[in-house]
């Protein structure tokens, strides 16, 4: 809406174009407005029918936001009608709003204008059609499954569940008979009929119970401490209270409710359904702490997009359109819902949001069956495209059906590892960085999909326990690995790789005593932590001498490379003598026990920055030794006299600069101090150089001064 409102304004050939920006919820009015003026648009907001009244007719604003009830408020106070073709209507929800007096009133003020509707749930019967309504469809549209492709919107798992009911059909039967006393037989079997409907068995107690039940063992054991959230959707009010009583008594997980007042009526569907005590008491007990229902919602709203609670939201028809939660990431369906409003409802877990790979819709009322077949061959979506459906969902067991060739894969990466239990010749294996991060890659993938899996009642109940079993306990060997081999070649841990989907599996299905511990990389500077000639000392002590030596070699290389701008000469060397010990081990030239000795040398040389070949003069002064590097070799060897007189030149004449505050990023200080190295290499230094010579030594030592001083 935004970029065709721009392009509508910058079009040389619309003169003085006016856009109308129509919503139907103040919520979705003040962000469409916030949108606009962050994209450099100054819509005005019609607080009134009277306001928009005179936004229209009078100040004749070039952009304004409206609710679309505000037309028929405007028309009461004046007919007023606007002839103008170059009035763009751009009318968002175009699914709820068009079908009403109040599109009505809004037509019969704008009779020219340009309407283009925007929904992502068209309807398309033929007494409600938006096409229609609109003129048509507007190519290229943009279907679901484009979306989830462009990586605007996460991919949808589906899983049905199953809550076994069995009834007790005496005592029904006999309870019926005594309360329906009085009743002709038609009026007993119209009332048979209808409290056998799935909607009524939906709102019995026990299966509320079961169903609340299995939810919080769901989100906990595949969830809870993820900082992901879930929506539960009630078939009405009191049953959203029931659900919510359940789990406060189950205590696992924590729960709030959000509904509208009781005299609104939302969610009713029997005329029976009048509000009970139940919610009279509830509304009364939310207003008296919130005093008000625009208060009662924004906090409980704002303490699931932002706070650790509530982690389940519970709601029966409020939120399930336009409301945006980025970690609202599983949708629990226990309402039935159709069309638009459930392509809707579960689209409020689709959002992007950090780690999240896809949106969960556990379905207990069987909308969609196991999505054997398309979509549209339910009659909960009847009248979609089925070509626009492509991709909306996936049935949870097509992901699972991935775990045995991800397990393949995994595993394919070792094939030439003759020992499985040889956990040194893995980490050797490792030591290539191409084969370690496919490592990493193929196992991402098997832990995402075996979290989904154990996820999934159906997977649980029919994999057997001991491919079960094999299937954690290499996780949890694979992750001990991962962990290792990022120690062992000094690789910094990204935390979020080790997401928190990841580590919730790892907690959840995992023994105490196979956990997990991934150590922050280690410091070479600390000489405790290095203590590892002795096998009971220090980092990897109970590790080969080679895998000890592996971890000293990488991390003091890891060092040399952050560290190699502040003095090229001294790390340059010594990154090749490390490197030329990793490759005589590789190549089996020396043993694992040589090859520790000669690294723990080397180690010890860099971080006490011994120099073997410099001049005795210039030892102990780090600066003066790093500039001498970087000269030396412009110079010449020949001319180590005056390489040592340029570096301690260098290192008086920037002394005073660097000490300034923000020195480099002050150009004017950096030319005067260029200017000054300049001057001497031309007056004092005592040798023709050439310009590219001098240029070179200049910007050399600035480089190193500017690693060694800038913070």
């Amino acid at each position: 809406m935004v970029m065709l409102a721009r392009c509508l304004a910058l079009d040389s050939e619309l003169s003085n174009p006016r856009i109308v920006l129509v919503t139907d919820r103040d919520d979705l009015d003040r962000q469409l407005g916030n949108t606009f003026a962050a994209c450099g648009l100054n819509p005005k907001r019609a607080t009134s029918g009277r306001h928009l009244l005179d936004l229209v007719a009078v100040q004749k604003a070039g952009i304004i936001t409206t609710l679309v009830h505000k037309f028929d408020k405007a028309m009461k106070v004046r007919k007023h009608q606007d002839d103008s073709a170059d009035i763009f209507v751009l009318v968002d929800e175009s699914h709820r709003t068009q079908f009403g007096s109040f599109s009505a009133r809004m037509r019969q003020m704008f009779p020219k204008a340009c309407y283009i509707g925007f929904t992502g749930t068209p309807l398309m019967k033929e007494e409600k059609n938006n096409f229609v309504k609109f003129g048509g469809l507007i190519e290229p549209h943009y279907p679901i499954g484009q979306a989830v492709e462009d990586g605007a919107v996460v991919p949808l798992l589906y899983e049905g569940r199953l809550v076994e009911m069995v009834q007790n059909e005496a005592a029904i039967d006999l309870w019926f008979e005594r309360h329906t006393k009085g009743l002709t037989r038609e009026q007993k079997a119209d009332l048979k009929r209808k409290y056998a409907r799935a909607e009524m068995l939906n709102k019995t107690e026990q299966v509320v119970y079961m169903r609340a039940y299995d939810i919080s063992e769901h989100y906990r054991q595949a969830w809870q401490g993820t900082g992901f959230k879930a929506q539960l959707v009630a078939p009405s009010k009191a049953v959203a209270l029931r659900y919510q009583a359940f789990l406060d008594e189950l205590g696992t997980v924590s729960s709030e409710v959000v509904i509208s007042g009781p005299d609104m009526r939302e969610g009713y569907e029997e005329t029976d359904e009048e509000p009970t005590d139940e919610v009279v008491k509830f509304w009364q007990k939310m207003m008296a702490r919130y005093g008000d229902e625009e208060e009662y919602n924004k906090q409980i709203i704002n303490q699931f997009k932002f706070g650790d609670e509530p982690e389940i939201l519970i709601v029966v028809s409020k939120l399930l359109t336009g409301f945006d939660a980025p970690r609202n990431t599983v949708i629990y369906l226990c309402k039935e819902l159709r069309e638009h409003t459930l392509l809707q409802a579960i689209a409020r877990v689709n959002r992007l949001y950090e780690n999240k790979e896809y949106g969960y819709v556990v379905d207990y009322v069987g909308l969609l069956g196991e999505l054997d077949h398309a979509l549209t061959m339910y009659g909960a979506l009847d009248g979609f495209d089925e070509d626009d459906l492509a991709g909306t969902l996936t049935s949870i067991h097509e992901e699972i059906a991935k775990l045995p060739q991800r397990y393949s894969d995994l595993w394919d990466l070792f094939k030439t590892v003759k020992s499985s239990c040889d956990e040194e010749a893995y980490e050797q294996l490792l030591a290539d960085d191409s084969l370690r991060d496919e490592f990493y890659v193929r196992l991402r993938e098997y832990s995402k999909t075996l979290a989904i899996a154990l996820s999934s009642e159906k997977f649980v109940i029919e994999t057997d326990d001991e491919q079960m079993e094999r299937y954690k306990a290499e996780l949890t060997r694979f992750h001990k690995l991962r962990a290792s081999v990022k120690l062992r070649y000094a690789e910094a841990i990204d935390y979020r790789d080790y997401e928190p989907k990841i580590k919730k599996l790892l907690d959840t299905h995992i023994q105490v005593n196979e956990a997990i511990q991934l150590n922050e990389p280690v410091n070479i500077f600390d000489e405790h932590s290095f203590n590892v000639v002795k096998e009971d000392q220090g980092v990897y002590a109970t590790k080969t001498p080679a895998a000890r030596a592996d971890a000293i070699a990488h991390a003091t290389k890891k060092v040399i490379t952050e560290k190699m701008d502040e003095d090229p000469a001294f790390y340059a060397k010594f990154s090749k003598l490390i490197q030329d010990a990793i490759d005589e081990f590789r190549d089996k030239m020396i043993s694992g026990q040589e090859y520790l000795l000669n690294v723990v040398s080397l180690r010890h040389k860099v971080v006490t920055r011994q120099h073997d070949d410099v001049p005795d003069e210039l030892a102990g002064n780090d600066d003066v030794l790093a500039y001498f590097g970087v000269t030396l070799p412009i110079l010449g060897k020949e001319f180590e006299e005056e390489a040592v007189g340029l570096a301690r030149a260098v290192q008086k004449i920037l002394q005073p600069f660097v000490s300034m505050v923000q020195f480099w990023d002050n150009e004017d200080a950096k030319k005067q101090a260029i200017n000054a190295i300049d001057d001497y290499l031309f007056d004092d230094l005592g040798l023709n150089l050439g310009t590219d010579q001098m240029d070179e030594i200049i910007e050399k030592v600035m480089r190193v001064a500017e690693n060694r001083t800038a913070q």
